[in-house]
């Protein structure tokens, strides 16, 4: 399923306008969301360009090895060849967390918009 979506990201850009939905964070706050220009990013990194990806969305680069690695363990899992066992104790949950909700104010602080912030844009609230 998610090789299918990434197929989909892949040939239709979310760059366009009208192919995809608004964030409804943004839509309704004018804020970024930690997950914003998640869509644009991944379109990015199906076509290879991982300073685009790093534009749109910094935290999902980081996120991915992660999110691979998590993949993989849980296919073993259900192929039997691993035993079952959390996949990170609950202190790194818990400072990921906190990662995360420093991100999603730090990117909507205009200072920093040009590194965190989708495309380097101010969120609407702030312009």
């Amino acid at each position: 399923m998610a090789l299918a979506g990434l197929v989909l990201v892949f040939t239709i850009d979310p760059n366009e306008p009208g192919h995809y939905p608004t964030c409804p964070t943004l839509m309704f706050t004018g804020t970024y969301c930690p997950g914003c220009g998640s869509l644009r990013a991944l379109h990015a990194l199906t076509h290879l360009d991982l300073a685009g990806a790093l534009g749109m969305n910094p935290a999902l680069l980081l996120a991915v090895p992660y999110l691979l690695w998590a993949w993989a363990f849980w296919l073993l899992r259900c192929l039997g060849k691993a035993e079952r066992k959390r996949l990170a104790p609950a202190w790194a949950l818990w400072t990921l967390l906190g990662a995360i909700l420093a991100y999603w104010a730090l990117r909507n602080v205009p200072a920093f918009a040009e590194w965190l912030a989708p495309g380097g844009v101010v969120a609407p609230a702030f312009q």
